[in-house]
Order: structure tokens, then C-alpha cells, then sequence
């Protein structure tokens, strides 16, 4: 992950949560769906790696939610 780019990685896993917690899921029940590891799941929300977008639209598709959803950052 470029450095660059952490704030926006933040913002993007910050969404996740946010939709995640609005489902009622748990990581665990999240990271099942989208085939990853819990681990995993929590490394992305907290910005602690990169995530591919083939995971993103995954997340997408478990959440119910469009990929602009994820990507709409509030300042």
C-alpha cells in the first residue's frame, strides 16, 4: 500500500464497518462471506493492508451495498 494512500485505505475500511455494523454482522460473519479470514477482515477495516478490488466487490456483494457506498469518503 502506498503511503500516499492510507488515508483513503482508512476511510474505505471505516466504511466497511460502517456498513457491516448497520447489517448486524460480526467481522467473523463478514469474512465468511467473502471467503477471508476474520484476521484478514480486521486488517482491512483498520487499514492495516491493502485490499484487491476483487475483495471489495465482494464486501460489496455480502453488505448489499454498491461499491460507491464503500468509496464515498466524508471529510
Amino acid at each position: 500500500m502506498q503511503q500516499a494512500q492510507l488515508d483513503n485505505y482508512k476511510k474505505l475500511g471505516l466504511n466497511i464497518a460502517y456498513y457491516r455494523k448497520l447489517h448486524g454482522m460480526s467481522q467473523n460473519q463478514l469474512a465468511e462471506k467473502v471467503n477471508i479470514s476474520r484476521t484478514h477482515m480486521s486488517r482491512i477495516e483498520t487499514a492495516d493492508c491493502a485490499v484487491s478490488l476483487d475483495v471489495v466487490f465482494s464486501i460489496c456483494t455480502a453488505l448489499d451495498v454498491s461499491p460507491s457506498k464503500l468509496f464515498d469518503f466524508r471529510e
